[in-house]
């Protein structure tokens, strides 16, 4: 016969919060991953997924002053030139992370949905490069 059937009682609720609480809090957070010929592998999930999304930055691009110097064929004679760029602003321009990924890459990816989907932020490189 049980001694304290209300100790067990609250220990058995105990146990399943804490196996709730710890399902709730890992589908959330970033994590690491690798984009493969057919997905992608995150470093925490022992399945590739092919289904994820990818992060795409639309804005303005803003292009500095800057000098260019080459040499140009005029005439048939080739002559030393120096272009002078001024500071230009292109809107409604897209960075499409997507196309620049390829596999081997290692990306930063978000967990979003309550852990359902997984959307690529970024590539990540070593301090090296």
């Amino acid at each position: 016969m049980n001694k304290d059937p209300y100790g067990q009682l609250a220990s058995s609720l105990y146990a399943s919060l804490n196996k709730q609480t710890r399902q709730a809090i890992g589908g959330v957070g970033a994590v690491l991953g690798t984009i493969t010929s057919t997905g992608l592998k995150l470093d925490d999930f022992k399945h590739e997924l092919q289904d994820y999304m990818v992060a795409e930055l639309p804005g303005m691009l803003t292009l500095p002053r800057y000098t260019a110097a080459g040499t140009a064929t005029l005439g048939g004679q080739q002559q030393g030139m120096t272009f002078d760029v001024e500071e230009n602003k292109v809107e409604d321009t897209l960075f499409e992370l997507g196309k620049g990924l390829k596999p081997g890459d290692r990306v930063l990816a978000v967990r979003v949905n309550s852990g359902n989907d997984v959307v690529v932020v970024c590539k990540v490189v070593s301090s090296g490069g």
